[in-house]
C-alpha cells in the first residue's frame, strides 16, 4: 500500500490513488451519480461477499478539508439508510484497485462479512440535547442560595468591581451544569434501554450540551425511538432542545482502521 507522501518520484508519480470509504456487502451499488471526494464517481470494488466503495483521487491532494469530510460522511450516511456499513476511518487510502482487493478484502474476508452480518437492520442515531442557557441559569440559581446571593451583589454594578463575585458564579454554574448534564444523560440512557443497550455517551463539545448519546438501533424502530425523544423533549420543554441525527453509518461502534501502508 502507499500514500499520497510515499509515491517513489523515480518510478514517476502515479495518475491516481484510490480513497477508501467503507465496507458493504457485495451486492451494494453505488448511485450512478453518487460522488465522493473532489466529486469522483464512487465505485464498488468486489471480492467474494463482501466490497468496498472507492473512488479515484490525486495522490498530491492533502486530505483533511471540511469538503473532504463531508464528502466521507455523505457516502457513508447514504450507504447505510439501504445496507448495513462498514466505515473506514478518514483518510484510508491504497495505491489501486488491486491492492482494494488484496491487501484489504481478501485479508479480512470472515471478519468483514461477520460483521456486515450482524449490522443487517441497524444503524446509528445520535441523540442531541442543548440546554436553553436562559432557563438553565435559572433553574441553578433558583437552587443554589449562594448563586442567587452572588447574582443580586453582581446586578447594577460596574463589572471591575464584581469581577470576584462573577467568577464565583460562573464556577457555582459550571459545577452545576456538569451535575445536571450527568443527571440527564441518565434519564435520557433509562428512557433508551428498552430500545437498545448498545449505546456511547460523548463527551460534550459545548458549554450548554445536555445530552450527546450515540446508539446503534434496528432501523424498523425508528418510529419508537422518535416518539421516546419526543417524550424527552415534552417533559423538558424550554429546558433541553432534543434532536435525533440519523439514521448513520455506525461510527461509534464498528469504524474500522485505516489500511496499514
Amino acid at each position: 500500500m502507499t500514500s499520497p507522501e510515499d509515491t517513489d518520484d523515480t518510478e514517476g508519480a502515479a495518475a491516481s490513488v484510490i480513497y477508501v470509504y467503507a465496507i458493504v456487502p457485495a451486492d451494494v451499488q453505488p448511485e450512478e451519480d453518487a460522488t465522493g471526494i473532489h466529486d469522483a464517481p464512487i465505485e464498488s470494488v468486489t471480492h467474494g461477499d463482501i466490497a468496498a466503495l472507492v473512488s479515484e483521487i490525486d495522490p498530491d491532494h492533502r486530505l483533511g478539508t471540511s469538503a473532504d469530510l463531508q464528502a466521507h460522511a455523505r457516502i457513508l450516511d447514504g450507504t447505510s439508510h439501504v445496507a448495513p456499513v462498514l466505515p473506514l476511518r478518514f483518510g484510508a487510502v491504497v495505491s489501486d484497485r488491486d491492492a482494494v482487493i488484496n491487501e484489504l478484502l481478501a485479508e479480512h474476508h470472515d471478519e468483514f462479512a461477520s460483521a456486515l452480518d450482524e449490522l443487517e437492520g441497524f444503524a446509528q442515531y445520535m441523540i442531541k440535547g442543548r440546554y436553553v442557557e436562559e432557563s438553565i441559569v435559572r433553574e441553578i440559581v433558583d437552587e443554589s442560595p449562594k448563586a442567587t446571593a452572588l447574582l443580586e451583589s453582581i446586578r447594577g454594578q460596574p463589572e471591575e468591581l464584581t469581577r470576584d463575585a462573577r467568577m464565583a458564579l460562573g464556577e457555582i454554574i459550571g459545577h452545576a451544569l456538569e451535575a445536571k448534564r450527568e443527571t440527564d444523560t441518565r434519564i435520557t440512557l433509562d428512557a433508551l434501554s428498552p430500545l437498545t443497550d448498545t449505546v456511547t455517551v460523548r463527551e460534550p463539545t459545548h458549554d450548554e450540551d445536555a445530552v450527546q448519546i450515540a446508539i446503534l438501533l434496528e432501523v424498523d424502530r425508528q418510529d419508537a425511538l422518535e416518539q421516546t425523544v419526543g417524550e424527552l423533549a415534552a417533559r423538558w420543554d424550554n429546558r433541553v432542545t432534543m434532536r435525533i441525527l440519523g439514521p448513520m453509518a455506525p461510527y461509534d461502534f464498528v469504524v474500522r482502521p485505516k489500511p496499514e501502508g
